[in-house]
């Protein structure tokens, strides 16, 4: 309960009445419809309220997510246990236009799971669309700070000291001390095993190596599996760049956001970096020879797991954790074709490359929307799933069903791991673990049981390992919605979206090099020292809130 009314209480009845009072009330409290109970300090609200069916309207700001609620064991299971049904919302395009549109019409579903860095998160913040976490936490459930994590509670907390949105995959500094040597990263440059291996293990961390290979790839294995081969691939290209060919690559060439004490953010600073520019021109290279394909700048997510599934690439600078389906598919025709994780682009002294592991911010959070229609219900659970038992529930499945116990930790069984190694899209639909539901998945959580990977995706997991960095101080520099400093980004970000592409597909050098200036000077006069200078003050409040 809140303060003010534990004061009222005592007042009027006498403090040795108001622990009694408060008890029941806290026992009783109505937080939404159908009678919703409270929890306490000692009891989580969901269990409270398990036998009582609710379905909440979840809304995923990713397109390509495509699971449902209710196929799957493992969602029936939690449903089984909560008493919570979900129903997804997913983008059927651009994930932007679909969320403003609902945010535009004060029609939000009940739940909204969204990257942390979209601008949509402060926006439906400032706009009073959605409840203080700890707010509804206090009212119903305050079993809740026993399990939400502080120093992520505290990361997100806003200058009117409430938390709207709770992280997935967040490692906080504590996590990085206690599980140092075990974190992973998903940034790696792959190559097709046996192609590799075939071309003699070529040195790619060089552009002329790098080009060397890709020609020599495209001459000796025209075709894979019947099909033309792709020398080079990547993520998808969007209308605000290329998320690898940016911030992924900055890491591969161990470049630092900062530069004397200002942000330098990869698609706005980057491009007067000679470091950078070195390899955007072996890229502009490889596309004027034919080693990379025009598909590459149209393509989606689907279309690229598609051709990595009929190991149609040469080499990829891609998240490996994204290749599962593909890697497990490639696998199971044949072990020595998947893709392997190897030294991919350096910088020109050639440094170890400072790969991005998991940061406090992690990858999204989850918000409880005003529109909802049992808000008590929402947070008690939320409190489920980023529990022990949610998290155990989410991740390994059903007890003695889909997992064991085996000396302690908890262990899939046979059929389950098989499955999930022969085909990750049927296990997840009709199964569930690993994180099916990943909106609210605790991964450093997870870092305690040890990590076994299939045989098809260990190698590239592991292979990061030396290289993990946390980028956590640069998380998070989200302008003002609306500011000045906020439109001026959005500007150039949507001009580097055409841009970018536009630099590989240059017809030569002298053209790459107009377009580039060109871009460099728009940039500058737009006022990108304006925005610089806010992300500035934001990254060295990060700074000051880590070292707390």
């Amino acid at each position: 309960m809140k303060r003010i009314k534990k004061i009222a209480i005592a007042a009027a009845f006498g403090l040795a009445a108001f622990a009694s009072l408060a008890l029941i009330s806290c026992n009783e409290k109505s937080g939404g419809k159908n009678g919703t109970l409270a929890g306490s300090e000692n009891e989580p609200g969901w269990k409270l309220n398990k036998d009582k069916k609710i379905t909440f309207d979840w809304y995923i700001n990713f397109s390509w997510f495509a699971r449902h609620w209710g196929d799957s064991k493992v969602s029936k299971y939690i449903t089984g246990k909560t008493g919570v049904d979900v129903n997804f919302i997913v983008p059927a395009g651009n994930e932007a236009e679909k969320l403003n549109t609902m945010i535009a019409g004060d029609a939000l579903p009940d739940l909204i799971t969204l990257g942390w860095y979209e601008g949509q998160v402060p926006m439906m913040i400032d706009s009073g669309l959605v409840y203080a976490l700890d707010e509804l936490a206090e009212d119903y459930d305050p079993y809740f700070f026993k399990i939400a994590n502080p120093d992520k509670l505290g990361w997100y907390r806003q200058e009117d000291g409430h938390v709207y949105g709770y992280p997935n995959a967040s490692y906080t500094p504590a996590d990085y001390e206690k599980y140092a040597g075990k974190l992973t990263s998903n940034e790696t440059f792959l190559v097709r095993k046996d192609i590799y291996e075939a071309l003699g293990k070529p040195d790619m961390t060089t552009p002329e190596g790098f080009l060397a290979a890709l020609r020599k790839a495209k001459q000796k294995f025209p075709t894979a599996n019947g099909l033309p081969l792709i020398p080079f691939g990547t993520a998808e290209f969007t209308d605000v760049g290329n998320s690898q060919l940016q911030g992924v690559l900055q890491h591969f060439l161990a470049l630092n956001p900062e530069k004397d004490g200002k942000f330098e953010d990869a698609a706005l600073g980057l491009t007067e970096n000679p470091e950078y520019i070195r390899w955007l021109k072996a890229l502009r290279q490889a596309h004027e020879e034919g080693l990379i394909p025009t598909d590459i700048f149209v393509d989606k997510r689907s279309q690229i797991e598609e051709k990595a599934a009929q190991g149609r690439y040469f080499c990829m600078l891609y998240m490996n954790w994204d290749m599962q389906a593909p890697q497990n598919a490639l696998y199971a025709r044949d072990p020595n074709s998947i893709y392997v994780a190897v030294d991919g682009p350096k910088n020109s002294r050639g440094d170890e490359p400072k790969l991005a592991g998991g940061s406090i911010a992690g990858w999204t959070v989850t918000l409880i929307s005003k529109k909802c229609k049992d808000k008590a219900r929402a947070i008690q659970f939320l409190t489920y799933l980023i529990s022990d038992e949610g998290q155990m529930d989410t991740n390994f499945g059903i007890p003695n069903e889909t997992y064991t116990m085996v000396n302690g930790i908890p262990t899939l069984t046979p059929e389950v791991k098989a499955l999930d190694s022969s085909d990750k899209n049927k296990q997840e639909n009709e199964i569930g673990v690993l994180y099916t539901y990943w909106m609210l998945m605790d991964t450093a959580w997870h870092a305690q049981w040890g990590v076994e990977y299939a045989p098809s995706l260990e190698q590239p997991q592991l292979w990061t390992r030396p290289y993990v960095c946390s980028y956590a101080v640069y998380d998070g520099l989200t302008l003002p919605v609306g500011s000045d400093e906020d439109l001026i980004y959005q500007e150039i970000q949507r001009k580097w979206g055409k841009v970018l592409s536009n630099l590989i597909r240059a017809s030569s050098e002298k053209e790459f090099d107009t377009i580039l200036a060109d871009y460099n000077k728009f940039k500058a006069d737009k006022g990108l020292a304006k925005v610089q200078k806010i992300q500035t003050e934001l990254m060295n409040k990060n700074k000051a809130k880590l070292a707390k």
